[in-house]
């Protein structure tokens, strides 16, 4: 019967091929996907598939977590993930003209894939003077957002913040189930009840941790006094190594002097996962910077495998303040959509654990707590930033 269902699914593409062998198979479709995994395809051949045939639709977070209960690991999530067509960009459009894709090509892409910016007129004549044709112009006009400025469009997108120098990644907004991870058996009890959490808005998260560089900014312009610097990381001669030993007053300080904010902890959470449902988001050496491999000390920030939306150290190197108060019952009644966190508390949570920290302590659903005013050389940053505020 599996056998059958999958030679059923892809006879088209088999009888195009001995038909007509110039011709292009079609993306795969949602519920090709679906009956596919349903039908118990090898997991690793079906991420081959969608990475050789595409797809023809955006997977949303609902039809992702529909696929996982039914069969789909992660090989397979992330190649639906990547295979998520993009809009184009100014330079990749300019490409397709400059390069000599014929204009009939050039024009389908653009339809298909859309635009990231606003084609104004001084854009169109660029296009023009590059070769572009009038129904090039006509299809990158159509394709043109009404908007005066560029949208992060999908998830990935990737910023420069003039105000800090560092790097920001768009996180759409989603659904995801956060606290203890299905199997995790090193859960402690505030990562129980695992809840489903639905969040409402997208915003911009630092692709990295901040940096001693960037800290180095905000303490000239601010007049905040730099924190005490570790032996490792001497006067702060690294700007590349994360910033550490600030509180969590100067760690809002300096997102807020950024354009942003500290993310809340449901936010930071849906962003560490990037899709990922289990305890890791990959091989933790692969990954992160943690007691097995760090040497004691902090590490020059992006350097490890990113997660699913292209955030590097999202585990280990150092844990993350978050805006959020720790109470250790608030899963049982947080709010199921945009929970901000307990009102009042003593403690602040910190995520993602450290260069410090053994393997149970670099978990997803792992939360620390501390006194907002307590410094520890395990203490870092990452900024989060609405969407109209990324400067």
């Amino acid at each position: 019967m599996k056998a059958f269902l999958l030679l059923l699914l892809f006879m088209p593409a088999i009888l195009i091929g001995a038909q007509a062998p110039s011709a292009t198979p079609h993306p795969l479709n949602e519920e090709q996907i679906m009956n596919l995994v349903e039908a118990g395809m090898d997991n690793t051949q079906l991420a081959k598939k969608v990475e050789e045939l595409g797809i023809d639709f955006t997977p949303t977070d609902e039809y992702l977590q529909a696929l996982t209960k039914a069969g789909a690991q992660e090989v397979v999530i992330k190649a639906l993930r990547a295979a998520n067509p993009k809009p184009l960009s100014k330079k990749q459009v300019l490409s397709l003209v400059a390069g000599g894709v014929p204009s009939q090509r050039a024009a389908a892409l653009v339809k298909q894939h859309g635009i990231n910016f606003v084609a104004d007129d001084e854009y169109i004549q660029t296009l023009r003077v590059a070769g572009a044709d009038d129904s090039m112009i006509a299809a990158v006009r159509a394709a043109s957002p009404a908007h005066a400025t560029e949208l992060p469009a999908v998830a990935g997108t990737v910023r420069v913040n003039s105000k800090d120098g560092l790097k920001y990644v768009w996180v759409p907004a989603g659904i995801f189930m956060m606290g203890c991870s299905p199997g995790d058996t090193d859960c402690y009890s505030d990562e129980n009840p695992r809840h489903q959490v639905t969040l409402t808005r997208g915003f911009w998260l630092g692709q990295t941790e901040v940096t001693a560089g960037s800290f180095k900014k905000f303490s000239a312009a601010t007049g905040v006094a730099m924190p005490p610097a570790p032996n490792f990381n001497s006067a702060w001669a690294d700007n590349d190594q994360p910033i550490l030993n600030e509180t969590w007053d100067e760690a809002s300080q300096y997102c807020a002097w950024a354009g942003g904010r500290l993310p809340t902890e449901a936010e930071w959470e849906y962003a560490a996962r990037g899709g990922s449902t289990e305890a890791y988001y990959g091989d933790l050496n692969a990954t992160a910077w943690y007691q097995n491999n760090s040497g004691a000390v902090t590490h020059s920030v992006g350097q490890k495998q990113p997660n699913g939306f292209g955030l590097f150290d999202v585990l280990g190197n150092v844990s993350e303040w978050v805006n959020d108060w720790h109470e250790n019952n608030y899963y049982l009644h947080s709010p199921a959509q945009d929970p901000p966190g307990p009102a009042t508390g003593k403690d602040r949570v910190l995520r993602g654990g450290s260069y410090n920290d053994v393997p149970k302590n670099e978990r997803l659903s792992l939360r620390f707590l501390n006194d907002p005013s307590g410094r520890l050389p395990t203490h870092g940053i990452r900024c989060a930033c609405e969407e109209n505020h990324l400067h």
